[in-house]
């Protein structure tokens, strides 16, 4: 470490001595957590933080394959928004796939993927927002009886720079455009065009960037 990065780190302690614990305990249950993700298939990445084991549901034909520069906080005290479980990362069968890109940060963030969640880079997720491309369950009843699980899926594309507020809602079937931002506890249905800025529910374009 450069005497430049250690001074930078030090003050970092000063001003906000919380952090210090924090690190300390990342780093003590980092074997554990890099051993949960080789057991799930999963390639580590450069420079991860991963503060807490996130839940991982990998179905074993599918792909999870997240970027190096990656932030997941999984533990209440990691945050002030102090996510309420885990981060999630799952995958429903065998053709599903979740691929994140570089420096991209999750706080408490369900993602649940029955068709494909492409997420690029530099985007952050806020605190308890969920990303799922699926249904789950059909609709129709007469349907739900024959297959309980066998839900509406279409893919979500998150480009790059993407900001999502806390509690938000992304359905199937969506691409957020580059730059966009989804204010908090929005529910979004239909697309998010690049540089603006989609809040409600459903979400809406209230202003652009």
């Amino acid at each position: 470490m450069s005497q430049s990065s250690a001074s930078s780190a030090w003050q970092k302690i000063r001003d906000m001595p919380w952090t210090a614990g924090l690190e300390l305990r990342r780093r003590l249950t980092w074997p554990l957590v890099r051993a949960q993700f080789a057991w799930h298939g999963i390639e580590w990445g450069a420079d991860w933080k991963i503060f807490g084991r996130p839940i991982i549901q990998r179905h074993r034909g599918s792909r999870i394959a997240l970027g190096d520069g990656l932030y997941l906080r999984s533990w209440p005290r990691s945050n002030p928004l102090s996510p309420n479980h885990p981060v999630v990362l799952s995958t429903r069968n065998a053709d599903a796939s979740i691929d994140i890109g570089d420096d991209c940060g999750f706080t408490g963030t369900i993602l649940v993927a029955g068709n494909r969640i492409e997420i690029g880079d530099r985007v952050q997720v806020g605190g308890n927002a969920s990303i799922v491309d699926t249904d789950f369950h059909p609709l129709v009843p007469e349907v739900r009886w024959e297959n309980f699980n066998a839900g509406a899926t279409a893919p979500i594309v998150i480009e790059d720079d993407v900001f999502v507020g806390m509690e938000a809602l992304i359905l199937k079937n969506v691409t957020v455009g580059e730059g966009a931002v989804v204010g908090a506890g929005s529910v979004v249905t239909q697309d998010v065009p690049p540089r603006t800025v989609v809040a409600g529910n459903p979400a809406t374009v209230v202003r652009e960037l």
